[in-house]
């Protein structure tokens, strides 16, 4: 089932990467795949592409790796998502919210309307709902979110300084040749394609620890602690050790693109989220209420 066709229309910012497309529209088609050359180019003459000052752009204008636009979404026929969000807490200057599998945090792609922060925004008329960090469409489980501009940024400052204490757990294979716990360290930069992450050579600028919850016959019950916060980090590490997590589409082979199987979600939960309350000064501790298959 999906939605009917929506007038829904969300700015959004991109900095153009290097590649070898000539002009705007070559280079958009390939970044996003799913929107048509003829949708963009009735953006184009609608002035829906435009500069960082706002001037309208043309389909023909050069690709300019480091330039920024502004594009805007608009989805006619979005996919719904059939799975609820949970809320765990809500004051003042936080959300906490439990996300399940396959629904995005913001508006990214094929998705305006199917995103956490759509769904919590109407659920609670909360205008100036910003999520503080950000989880993988894939994954499910915790996301915290600013509810007060005047302290955000001293929720910011936790996630920038690594003051949070973040909690994943995952079902993968077993990993009976390894001692546990185990510190998977490497250097992590941008795969192929531009979505994937991947190990390259040069100083590890990532840790993982992991620990073995439950040995299973024919999977293990991992808890996956990120030190750092790379994109798809304890994907990556977790195929990298021969044990990729189950329902893993991307890693460590890219599988071919197909509809949402919702009976095959990725296996990988952030589970808690622990810190000391820059603003009230309270111990915080949020257990997602989720669990894996």
């Amino acid at each position: 089932m999906e939605n009917p066709p929506s007038p829904a229309s969300i700015p959004a910012r991109l900095q153009l990467a290097p590649g070898p497309w000539t002009t705007l529209l070559e280079g958009l088609c390939a970044r996003f795949p799913w929107i048509s050359a003829m949708q963009w180019q009735d953006r184009f003459a609608r002035g829906r592409v435009q500069d960082r000052g706002g001037r309208a752009l043309a389909p023909g204008d050069r690709w300019r790796a480091g330039q920024e636009i502004v594009y805007f979404r608009e989805v006619a026929h979005e996919p719904v998502i059939p799975f609820s969000e949970t809320i765990l807490h809500h004051d003042e200057h936080l959300l906490v919210a439990d996300k399940p599998h396959f629904l995005p945090v913001v508006p990214a792609g094929r998705f305006v309307r199917e995103t956490l922060l759509a769904r919590l925004q109407a659920r609670t008329g909360c205008a100036t709902l910003v999520p503080l960090h950000r989880i993988d469409r894939d994954t499910a489980g915790l996301v915290l979110f600013s509810t007060d501009p005047a302290t955000r940024g001293a929720y910011q400052a936790l996630f920038r300084e690594r003051r949070i204490d973040k909690g994943y757990e995952a079902l993968a294979p077993p990993l009976p040749d390894q001692g546990f716990p185990l510190e998977r360290r490497s250097r992590l930069q941008r795969g192929t394609p531009f979505f994937r992450t991947e190990e390259g050579q040069g100083p590890a600028n990532s840790l993982t620890r992991i620990e073995v919850l439950e040995r299973g016959q024919i999977h293990w019950r991992y808890a996956l602690t990120p030190v750092s916060g790379r994109k798809h980090q304890l994907r990556v590490h977790m195929a990298a050790l021969g044990a990729p997590i189950c329902n893993d589409r991307c890693y460590p082979l890219l599988q071919a693109e197909t509809p949402d199987d919702f009976s095959r979600p990725l296996q990988l939960l952030a589970c808690s989220l622990g810190f000391l309350d820059p603003v009230c000064g309270a111990t915080r501790h949020f257990r997602s209420r989720l669990a894996l298959a």
